[in-house]
C-alpha cells in the first residue's frame, strides 16, 4: 500500500500546486484590473450631488390638488414650498418634509445646538407619549381644551401626544433625589415633533397640527438665579436670529395656559402674522397687544412715544414659571445649608420649522425661495452648458470645478450640486435655480472656454451678477458662512 501511496501523493500535490499558482495569477491580476479601473474611474468621476439625482419633485403639487389636505395656499411659504417640492401635505396639518427640507432643518437645528449649550444647556429626548396622570396633576389635561390630542391604550388608559414638556421633564428631574445646589442651574433641552389640535390648520408650516420644536426647561436655586438664567436665554435667542439674518422683536406677553410670571414672545414683523403688536417709536417697549389693558395709543414705558400697532410671526417665547411645577411634582433640591428647598423654573420654546417657514415668508420673492444663508440646503450650484450648444465643450470645466471647490474650500463639501440636466436651456435651469434659492449660482458657458477663463457669478439674495476668474471665484465662496 505504501509504494502506492508514494506514487499518487506527488502527482496530487503537483496538481494542487498548479491551481494554487493559477488561482494567485487571476488574483493578482483581478486586483491589477481593479486598481487600474478605480483609478480610471477615480479621474473620470463625476459628482455625487447631481440636480437630476436629487429628490425635489416639482410636480408633486399638481398631484391630488386636495384641498382638504393643503388647505387654501394663503400664504407666500406655503406656495413656494409646496410648488418647490420642499414639502407635500399627508393630511390636514401635517406634512411630508422632502430631503432639501431635512437638510436645512437639520442646520437649524445645529445652530440652535450651538447656542443653547453655549449657555450651559444638555440635550435630552422625552416620550411624545405622555401620561393624563401628569396633566392631570398640574390641572391642563381640561385646561388645554380640545387642542390637546388624546388618546387611550389597549388597557383604557389615557395619553396624550404632548404639545410641550413641563410636567414630563419635572417629574424627571424630581426623581433625581440626590441633586445639589452646585449642579444648578440645571438647564435640559429637547428638539422633537410636537402635537396640537389645531381647529382649523393653515399657512402650511406656519401653523399645523405637527411641527418641530425646541423645548428648554431650566431648574435655579432662587428666584434671582432664574431671572439670571431667563435673561441669558433670551440673549441667546437673540444671537441666534441675528446669526440668521432675521430681525425679530421681543415683545411682553401673556403666559397663557403656560403659566408662570413672566413671559416674551419672539415675533417676525410679517404681515401674514396672526400677532398683534404694539411697539413704541421712542423707546424699546414691544408688547403683544393682549398684554395692554388700555386703548391708549401712549407707550407705558417711557409716557413720551406713541404705541405703532403691527402684524407679526411668533417664533419662539419665553416663560420664567417660578414653582408652578416643581411644587406639584415635588422638583427639589439640597440647599448651601443642605436642606430641602424647591426649585425655580423656566421654559423656553423655539418653533423650529415655523422659523424655516417664517424665514422664507419674510425673505423670498414672489417667483423664488430666499434662504438665510446658514440654512439654504445647498449653497452653491453650477449650471454647465446646453448639450449640443457652442459651448458644449464647457460642461467638463464645470465637472472640474464642482471638484475643484470641494477640495480647495473644505467647508463647501456637500454644498455644491451640478445641475447636469444639459438637455434643458441654461436659462429654463436658472429658473428652476432661483426658485429653488441656492444662494450663489454659477453659470459654466462661453466664458469658461476664454482666456483670460470667466465665471458667470449669480448671488440670489441680491440679484448681483459678476463674471469672475477661479482665483476671483474661489476669493468669494471662501467668505460664505456654513454649519
Amino acid at each position: 500500500m505504501e509504494p502506492i501511496m508514494n506514487q499518487i501523493w506527488p502527482k496530487v500535490f503537483q496538481r494542487f500546486h498548479r491551481r494554487s499558482l493559477f488561482s494567485r495569477r487571476s488574483l493578482s491580476s483581478w486586483a491589477e484590473h481593479a486598481t487600474v479601473s478605480a483609478s480610471t474611474n477615480s479621474r473620470h468621476m463625476k459628482p455625487t450631488l447631481l440636480v437630476s439625482r436629487l429628490y425635489q419633485p416639482s410636480n408633486l403639487h399638481e398631484v391630488g390638488q386636495n384641498t382638504s389636505l393643503q388647505g387654501e395656499m394663503t400664504c407666500k411659504s406655503q406656495r413656494l414650498m409646496q410648488q418647490a417640492g420642499l414639502i407635500h401635505p399627508s393630511n390636514p396639518g401635517c406634512y411630508y418634509y422632502l430631503p432639501a427640507t431635512v437638510r436645512s432643518m437639520e442646520k437649524l437645528i445645529r445652530v440652535i445646538d450651538q447656542e443653547m449649550q453655549g449657555i450651559g444647556g444638555q440635550k435630552l429626548d422625552m416620550p411624545s407619549l405622555c401620561s393624563a396622570e401628569l396633566w392631570k396633576a398640574s390641572e391642563r389635561w381640561d385646561l388645554m381644551g380640545k387642542e390637546l390630542l388624546r388618546l387611550k391604550d389597549r388597557h383604557d388608559g389615557d395619553y396624550c401626544l404632548a404639545p410641550t414638556h413641563e410636567e414630563a421633564v419635572t417629574t424627571l428631574v424630581a426623581h433625581q433625589t440626590s441633586l445639589s445646589y452646585r449642579q444648578l442651574p440645571l438647564l435640559l433641552y429637547q428638539i422633537t415633533r410636537k402635537f396640537r389640535d389645531e381647529p382649523k390648520p393653515k399657512f402650511g408650516l406656519l401653523r399645523g397640527r405637527e411641527f418641530y420644536m425646541k423645548d428648554m426647561y431650566s431648574f435655579d436655586v432662587s428666584e434671582e438665579a432664574a431671572y439670571q438664567t431667563y435673561e441669558s436665554v433670551c440673549q441667546a435667542y437673540t444671537r441666534l436670529f441675528a446669526r440668521l439674518g432675521l430681525h425679530c422683536v421681543q415683545v411682553q406677553a401673556d403666559t397663557g395656559n403656560i403659566g408662570g410670571k413672566l413671559s416674551h414672545e419672539f415675533q417676525l414683523p410679517a404681515d401674514i402674522g396672526e400677532d398683534r403688536l404694539l411697539l413704541c417709536g421712542n423707546c424699546s417697549f414691544a408688547a403683544n397687544v393682549e398684554t395692554v389693558s388700555s386703548d391708549s395709543t401712549d407707550c407705558p414705558q417711557c409716557g413720551t412715544g406713541t404705541l405703532v400697532e403691527s402684524k407679526g410671526i411668533e417664533v419662539g417665547h419665553t416663560f420664567y414659571l417660578g414653582k408652578k411645577y416643581s411644587n406639584v411634582f415635588n422638583a427639589t433640591f439640597s440647599n448651601a445649608q443642605n436642606k430641602l428647598a424647591v426649585a425655580e423654573m423656566g421654559c423656553y420654546g423655539l418653533g423650529v420649522t415655523r422659523i424655516l417657514a417664517a424665514a422664507i415668508e419674510v425673505m423670498s420673492t414672489e417667483e423664488g425661495i430666499r434662504w438665510p444663508g446658514l440654512l439654504a440646503p445647498y449653497q452653491v450650484c453650477v449650471v454647465p452648458p446646453k448639450k449640443g450648444s457652442k459651448a458644449d465643450k464647457a460642461a467638463v470645466i464645470a465637472e472640474e470645478l464642482v471638484q475643484t471647490l470641494a477640495d480647495a474650500l473644505p467647508l463647501l463639501r456637500g454644498e455644491v450640486v451640478l445641475d447636469d440636466r444639459t438637455q434643458m436651456t441654461i436659462g429654463k435651469r436658472l429658473k428652476d435655480a432661483s426658485k429653488l434659492g441656492y444662494p450663489y449660482v454659477i453659470v459654466v458657458g462661453q466664458g469658461a472656454l476664454e482666456e483670460p477663463t470667466r465665471f458667470e457669478v449669480i448671488c440670489q439674495k441680491t440679484g448681483e451678477i459678476m463674471f469672475l476668474s477661479k482665483e476671483g471665484l474661489l476669493d468669494l465662496l471662501g467668505r460664505v458662512e456654513t454649519i
